[in-house]
C-alpha cells in the first residue's frame, strides 16, 4: 500500500511539474516589461531529482542548445560533482537545473560576462523557482554563484559562506563559487581550500543520503 501511494504521489508530482514547465516556457513577462528583447525560458529536470542546482540565469550557449549549463561552466560543475564522487553525466542526467531567472539576460555592457538579472526580473521569475522547489523537493540545493547564494543566505562574502551549509524546509543548501572563467575568486589558495571543503561536504551527503 505504501509503495502504491508513493508511486501515485510521484506520478502526480511529475504531472504537476510538466504543467509548471509549460507555464514557464509560455512566460513572456520580462519581455513585456522591456527587460529583455526576446523571452526564451529554459527549464530542465525531473520531479525525482534529489539535487537541484540554482544559478544566476541561463547563458546564450544554454539557450541555443536548449539545455542549462551547456557552456564551459557546466563542464566545470560536472567536474566538481565528479570530485565529490558522482559519475560522469550526472549533472544533466540526474540533477534538476534551475536559476533565479529562466531567460538569458544578455551580455553585460561593462564586462565580457553575462548581464546580472535585475531585482525586478528576479522578482518576476521567483514564483516559478519557488514552485520548482515545492514540486521537486530536492534533498540538496547547490547555490552556484554570488547572486544565488545571497538570495538564500543574504548578503555575505563568498569566503564567509563557501564551505558551510544551511538546512531549510528539509533541504540542505550548499553554496558554491560560480564555475566560470570570468570569476577570479578560485584563483587564491585559501579560497580553493574552502571550495574543497564544500565538495567534501557534498561527498559526505552523496553517501549519507544515497544521492
Amino acid at each position: 500500500m505504501t509503495k502504491s501511494v508513493s508511486s501515485e504521489q510521484e506520478t502526480d508530482r511529475t504531472a504537476a511539474l510538466a504543467a509548471l514547465h509549460e507555464r514557464m516556457r509560455a512566460c513572456r513577462l520580462c519581455q513585456e516589461h522591456g527587460y529583455i528583447p526576446v523571452a526564451q525560458p529554459l527549464v530542465g529536470g525531473r520531479a525525482t531529482d534529489r539535487i537541484m542546482v540554482i544559478g544566476q540565469a541561463p547563458g546564450h550557449r544554454s539557450v541555443a542548445k536548449g539545455r542549462s549549463f551547456s557552456g564551459p561552466g557546466g563542464s566545470i560543475l560536472q567536474k566538481w560533482l565528479e570530485q565529490a564522487g558522482f559519475p560522469p553525466g550526472y549533472l544533466h542526467e540526474h540533477t534538476y537545473l534551475s536559476s533565479l531567472t529562466h531567460c538569458d539576460p544578455g551580455r553585460s555592457a561593462k564586462s565580457n560576462g553575462d548581464r546580472r538579472p535585475s531585482p525586478q526580473e528576479i522578482a518576476l521569475c521567483r514564483p516559478f523557482l519557488e514552485a520548482e522547489l515545492r514540486l521537486v523537493k530536492p534533498k540538496v540545493v547547490l547555490l552556484v554563484g554570488t547572486m544565488a547564494i545571497e538570495t538564500f543566505f543574504g548578503k555575505a562574502r563568498l569566503e564567509e559562506v563557501i564551505g558551510t551549509f544551511r538546512e531549510q524546509d528539509g533541504m540542505l543548501l550548499l553554496p558554491l563559487a560560480h564555475p566560470s572563467g570570468v570569476s577570479r575568486w578560485l584563483n587564491e589558495a585559501a579560497h580553493q581550500k574552502l571550495h574543497q571543503k564544500a565538495l567534501g561536504i557534498l561527498a559526505e551527503w552523496r553517501v549519507t543520503y544515497g544521492l
